[in-house]
C-alpha cells in the first residue's frame, strides 16, 4: 500500500608543475581549500541592536545599506538576491538564425532583472510582510526575468568558440561538453540516463541555446509573459523545445518539496551582500554559524576564498554558471521503502518501536519535515519558533560517527559543515575550508501534491518533482564535486567500515550504514539498509548567466574571449592561465612568463629565484612578490583602481583602465 507522510507518534508541534589554475582546484581529491579572511568592510560593519541567537534581526527601515553588492546593476538578480517567487516558468529555447536571435536579445535586455532591483524589492517585501504580521502584501507583485546561455547558445550568438582553451578538469571543459556528455560522472545512469530526458540531450541541430526564467507572484501575470514570448517566437526564429512550470506547494506544504520536507533552508551567506553580525564578522546577522562566503564563489570576478584565479574568459566576469535539472520524485515509492527499512531497524532494535515513518525519513533527509535538524531534536520533531533559523549553529564536528546526524543524511552529504573527517581518527576539516563547495540553490517544485484522496491528478501517476537550479563560479569544483564526490559516492566520508553509502534521497541505488552507539557506549554498531532510487533525472542543462554589459555586447555579436586575471587573485608557482596558443605561467622558480605553444618564453619578469607569487592589486598594479611580500617586479601601473589584466589569445598581456592600455607585454 502506498504510504504518504504523516505526523510521527509523539511529535510535539510547537511553534602538477604545469597545471591550469582550474585543474589545481579540480584535482584536490577531498575538495577543500584554505579558510577565509574577513574583508575590511566586513570587519568595519557598524554595530546594530543585538539579536537573540538563531532569530532574524530587527532592522530600522531607515537604516542605510552598507552592502555594496546590493547595488550591483550588472549581474543578474537570481544569482545573489534570488527571485523568490511562487510561480516560475523555464523556457528551453533553440534559435535557427543568429541575427534574429540577437534581435530577440535586444528586445529582451530591458526586462532582465538585476541584483540591485531584486534585492531592493525583496527587502521592501520582507518589511511589508513583517508589518502585516507575516501575511504576504497583495499590493506588492512583480515579474522577474533571467537568461542563461548554453555553450551552443554562446557560440551561436557570438559567432565563434567562447573559450580559447578548455583545459582537462576545468569548468570550461565541463560547460563545453554539457550535462548529457557528463551524465556518467554525475550519476545520471539507468532510468536517469540522457536518452529519457525531456530536455538537455537533443540532437545538435536542436540543442538548447538558452534558458529563459520567468518568475512572478501572480500566475496570471506569468501566463501573460509566457504567452508574449511564445507569440514572438516566429519573428525571432525561436523554438520552445520544452516548457517547465514550477510553483510553491500550497497550504501546509508551502516551502516544502514533494516528500514533505522544508527545502532550501540553508543558503550560504555572501560577503558584501548579506549583513555581517557585529559580534562575529564571519557570520550572517541573525544566523549564528551561517558563514559569510566571498562573493566570488558565486559571481565570477569577485573575491574568492584563497584568492584563486578563475582561469575564465573576460566575458564570464559578473556572471555565474547555472545548472537546471528536472528531478522527478516518486513520493509513494520513497515513503513505502522508508516504512520497510524502518521495520528492519525496529526488528534489529536500532529504532524505537513506536517510531513513525518520519522518524527514519528525517534521518535520511537530515531534518524533520518542519525544518529542524534531527541532531537538534532527535526524539521527535520540534517546529522552529517564530524568527528562529533551523540551522543556526548547526555543526557536526562533535558527531564524527553520525550518531546524531547520520553521515548519509542528505543535508550532511551535500554540506558536511564542520564535521567532515577525511581520514578516520583525524580531526574534522574546519568548516571554513568547505566554503568553496557551496551552491546557491534556487529550486522550486513542479506538479500537483501527492494526495490520492483528492482524486484527479493528485495520485501516483501524476508527474511531480523538483526543478533544481543552482548558481556557482566553479562548475567542476562546486556542483560536480558535490554530486560526484559527496552525494553519489558510497565511500564518502572515506575509509569507513562499513561504507557510509550514497545519499538515500537523491543518490543512486546504494546500501547505507545506519550507525548507532553500541550497548556499552564505547563504540558503534551498524545496520545495513538498501535504498533504491526514487528520484530520477528527467532533464539537465548547463547554462551561463551573463552580466548585462556582456549581454549588450553579445547583441552586436561581440564576446571578449581574453582570459581575465581578476583584481586580488593570486598566481602561485605551477599555476597557468591558458588562452590556447599562449599561456601565462608562474613557474617553480617564481618567474612569471608568457609561453607560446612550443613552450618558448617571448616575455618574462626574470624573477626566478626571488618570486613567490603574482597578484593584481586593487590599485591596478601587477606584482611578482617575494616570500615576505616585497615587490620583486612591478608593471608600474599603480594609481588605477579597477584596472583589468587580460591575456589575449593572440599573445598579448595587457593592463587596461577602461579602453586605455596602461601596460602591455607581447609574444611578438
Amino acid at each position: 500500500m502506498a504510504l504518504a507522510p504523516s505526523q510521527p507518534p509523539g511529535c510535539p508541534r510547537t511553534g602538477p608543475a604545469r597545471r591550469t589554475v582550474v585543474q589545481a582546484a579540480a584535482l584536490a581529491a577531498a575538495g577543500v581549500t584554505a579558510g577565509l579572511v574577513p574583508t575590511a568592510w566586513a570587519a568595519e560593519a557598524p554595530a546594530g541592536p543585538a539579536a537573540r541567537p538563531g532569530t532574524e534581526p530587527v532592522r530600522r527601515d531607515a537604516d542605510p545599506d552598507p552592502l555594496p553588492l546590493r547595488t550591483d546593476r550588472q549581474s543578474q538578480g537570481d544569482i545573489l538576491a534570488g527571485f523568490r517567487k511562487d510561480h516560475v516558468c523555464f523556457l528551453f529555447l533553440h534559435f535557427s538564425n543568429a541575427e534574429k536571435a540577437r534581435g530577440w536579445l535586444t528586445r529582451l535586455l530591458p526586462s532582465i532583472s538585476t541584483t540591485e532591483e531584486v534585492a531592493r524589492f525583496n527587502r521592501a517585501f520582507s518589511r511589508a510582510r513583517r508589518r502585516s504580521g507575516g501575511i504576504d502584501p497583495d499590493s506588492m507583485a512583480t515579474l522577474w526575468t533571467g537568461l542563461g546561455l548554453t555553450h551552443p547558445g554562446l557560440r551561436l550568438f557570438a559567432g565563434k568558440e567562447p573559450f580559447p582553451a578548455a583545459p582537462p578538469g576545468s569548468s570550461a571543459e565541463a560547460f563545453t561538453q554539457g550535462c548529457a556528455a557528463r551524465a556518467q560522472q554525475l550519476g545520471d545512469t539507468g532510468t536517469s540516463a540522457p536518452p529519457s530526458w525531456l530536455f538537455g540531450a537533443e540532437e545538435p541541430g536542436r540543442a538548447v541555446h538558452a534558458v529563459l526564467t520567468l518568475a512572478a507572484d501572480q500566475p496570471e501575470r506569468l501566463a501573460t509573459a509566457v504567452a508574449e514570448h511564445g507569440a514572438g517566437a516566429g519573428k525571432a526564429g525561436m523554438t520552445v523545445l520544452f516548457r517547465q512550470d514550477g510553483a510553491t506547494l500550497p497550504g501546509e506544504l508551502r516551502g516544502h518539496e514533494h516528500f514533505g520536507f522544508l527545502d532550501c533552508i540553508s543558503q550560504p551567506g555572501v560577503r558584501g551582500f548579506d549583513e555581517p553580525d557585529p559580534a562575529d564578522a564571519t557570520s550572517v546577522l541573525g544566523k549564528p554559524g551561517n558563514r559569510l562566503i566571498p562573493a566570488g564563489e558565486f559571481v565570477i570576478g569577485a573575491e574568492r576564498a584563497g584568492r584563486r584565479p578563475t582561469g575564465l574568459p573576460a566575458w564570464a566576469t559578473g556572471g555565474a554558471f547555472q545548472v537546471v535539472r528536472r528531478l522527478a520524485q516518486d513520493v509513494p515509492g520513497w515513503w513505502t521503502q522508508v516504512a520497510l527499512r524502518l521495520a528492519e531497524l525496529q526488528r534489529a532494535g536500532a529504532a524505537p518501536a513506536d517510531a513513525g515513518r518520519e522518524w527514519l525519513g528525517a534521518r535520511l533527509m537530515g531534518r524533520w519535515p518542519g525544518g529542524m535538524p534531527v541532531s537538534l531534536c532527535p526524539a521527535a520533531e520540534r517546529l522552529p519558533e517564530p524568527g528562529e533559523h533551523p540551522d543556526a549553529e548547526l555543526d557536526y564536528s562533535q558527531d564524527p560517527q553520525g550518531w546524531q546526524m547520520p553521515l548519509f543524511a542528505h543535508i550532511r552529504k551535500g554540506n558536511p559543515r564542520g564535521g567532515l573527517v577525511l581520514t578516520p581518527g583525524r580531526p574534522p576539516v574546519a568548516q571554513g575550508d568547505l566554503d568553496t563547495r557551496r551552491l546557491m540553490r534556487r529550486g522550486i517544485p513542479y506538479g500537483p501534491v501527492y494526495k490520492p484522496e483528492l482524486g484527479g491528478d493528485h495520485g501516483p501517476e501524476a508527474s511531480r518533482g523538483l526543478v533544481f537550479v543552482c548558481h556557482q563560479s566553479d562548475l567542476v569544483g562546486q556542483f560536480e564535486l558535490v554530486m560526484r564526490k559527496w552525494l553519489n559516492e558510497p565511500d564518502f566520508p572515506a575509509g569507513r567500515n562499513p561504507r557510509t553509502g550514497s545519499d538515500p534521497v537523491v543518490g543512486p541505488d546504494s546500501p547505507i550504514a545506519f550507525e548507532t552507539p553500541s550497548a556499552d557506549g564505547t563504540g558503534s554498531r551498524a545496520n545495513t539498509l538498501h535504498f533504491g532510487r526514487f528520484v530520477r533525472t528527467e532533464g539537465s542543462v548547463y547554462a551561463f548567466s551573463l552580466s548585462l554589459p556582456v549581454l549588450r555586447a553579445l547583441v552586436k555579436g561581440q564576446l571578449d574571449d581574453s582570459i581575465e586575471f581578476h583584481t586580488g587573485s593570486v598566481l602561485r608557482p605551477g599555476d597557468v592561465l591558458d588562452a590556447g596558443k599562449f599561456r601565462l605561467s608562474l613557474d617553480g622558480t617564481g618567474d612569471l612568463a608568457l609561453l607560446d605553444a612550443e613552450g618558448r618564453r617571448p616575455w618574462h619578469t626574470d624573477t626566478g629565484g626571488s618570486g613567490h607569487d603574482a597578484v593584481l592589486t586593487q590599485d591596478g598594479e601587477l606584482l611578482v612578490r617575494t616570500s615576505d611580500g616585497r615587490p620583486a617586479w612591478s608593471s608600474g601601473t599603480t594609481g588605477h583602481p579597477g584596472a583589468r589584466l587580460l591575456l589575449r589569445p593572440a599573445g598579448e598581456l595587457v593592463i587596461l583602465a577602461g579602453d586605455q592600455v596602461l601596460w602591455k607585454a607581447s609574444a611578438s
